[in-house]
């Protein structure tokens, strides 16, 4: 089970002294913001974890967090992480891999790597395919090599991948010794998952739209866009015929935004739509037995039904 993390700063325009600046990536820049973690289920497609509250000090341990979290829901530790290059120390390597937690990374690399990676000879490199994926670039030259580093106990698996689309080479460190570099480099592109379920959470639930500068204020709000967020994408998961990957936008014209009119009786509700195009849709899902009690309503039954 593949859980995928990552650093998003939410923006912030005020004066507030305490806000501390963040690196906001689609600006190229560091900026007063607030730093929000967020890790998502690669199967589900779902937020499983966020929090708002950061400060610079703490980004590096919220992936331990997050395992504790994990784990005393669901009694065991996630078998896979994928996170990006701001979330770690080698120390906080070193003990996922104590814990048989497998992991995928970034490496930030300095000026003398860099020299040192242009200075390898053309016959060090070898070519592969990557699995599955349509793309200009789908066969890369990697190095492959097994490297040790300071507060990392044993040996670490460095990807060194060139001809990827990108100007300065990609550097992947796991502790998976024995996973084909297709595989491990494929595992690592579907951290674009988290990246488009931000880019979907900013365009339809404005997410970087802050309603305070108090971090737990943030939090709650970012708490309930993400459970917004989740029922969208289980929407979309039940009705299927492809909307299991439409953005909530699309989910919202298609489904959501739709005229109604609604009978409240004393033990239940109807809610009835008129004709709409993608009413067959929702009948194929069963919406039309709908039948379960609300509790806050008095346990009256809310019922569907479609014109």
């Amino acid at each position: 089970m593949l859980k995928i993390a990552r650093n998003h700063t939410i923006p912030y325009h005020g004066d507030e002294a305490l806000v501390e600046k963040h690196s906001v990536s689609k600006r190229s820049r560091r900026q007063k913001g607030l730093l929000a973690f967020l890790a998502q289920d690669e199967d589900k497609r779902v937020f499983c974890y966020a929090n708002a509250q950061l400060r610079k000090e703490q980004q590096n341990d919220e992936i331990l967090r997050f395992l504790d979290f994990w784990k005393a829901r669901t009694g065991h530790l996630p078998e896979e992480r994928v996170f990006d290059s701001k979330l770690k120390t080698y120390a906080n390597l070193n003990r996922l891999n104590q814990l048989g937690v497998g992991f995928i990374t970034l490496r930030r690399h300095s000026k003398h790597m860099l020299e040192a990676i242009h200075q390898v000879p053309a016959s060090a490199w070898r070519r592969i395919e990557l699995e599955g994926i349509a793309r200009a670039y789908r066969t890369p030259r990697i190095l492959d090599e097994r490297i040790g580093l300071r507060d990392y106990q044993g040996a670490l698996r460095q990807l060194t991948v060139i001809e990827l689309g990108h100007e300065e080479p990609t550097l992947l460190l796991t502790n998976q010794l024995k996973r084909s570099p297709a595989k491990l480099i494929g595992r690592y592109a579907q951290r674009m998952i988290v990246e488009n379920g931000i880019a979907d959470s900013i365009d339809f639930f404005h997410i970087d739209a802050l309603s305070s500068a108090v971090a737990m204020k943030i939090n709650c709000d970012l708490q309930l866009t993400l459970m917004a967020s989740s029922l969208y994408r289980l929407l979309g998961a039940r009705i299927g015929n492809g909307y299991q990957r439409a953005k909530s936008r699309h989910l919202f014209r298609d489904f959501v935004d739709a005229t109604a009119q609604i009978l409240v009786e004393e033990d239940s509700i109807l809610v009835r739509f008129q004709k709409r195009a993608h009413n067959p849709l929702l009948l194929a899902a069963d919406f039309a037995k709908t039948d379960i009690p609300i509790p806050w309503l008095g346990n009256k039954r809310l019922r569907l039904a479609f014109g």
